[in-house]
């Protein structure tokens, strides 16, 4: 997107294209209302942009991932 560009979006893909902008670069979300347009939207930019996006099928795949994420950041899992 062009630095002075006017665009019109819907709230959540000003949302995510925000947070690529802030380099956002990892996305672990499930498209459910009211944020299906992030889950659309995310795969869609991400790869583009070096990053990732992992579709869950509930929340909790959510949960789970989110406890893993956190677990392997703080050095406390074994398996990373």
């Amino acid at each position: 997107m062009k630095k002075d560009a006017i665009t019109f979006a819907i709230g959540n893909e000003a949302l995510a294209e925000e947070a690529l902008a802030a380099e956002a670069r990892f996305y672990v979300g499930y498209p459910i209302t009211p944020s299906s347009e992030v889950a659309e939207f995310a795969p869609l930019r991400l790869p583009k942009l070096d990053g990732m996006y992992i579709q869950m099928e509930d929340e909790i795949g959510l949960i789970n991932d989110d406890i893993s994420q956190q677990r392997s950041l703080s050095g406390d899992n074994p398996d990373f």
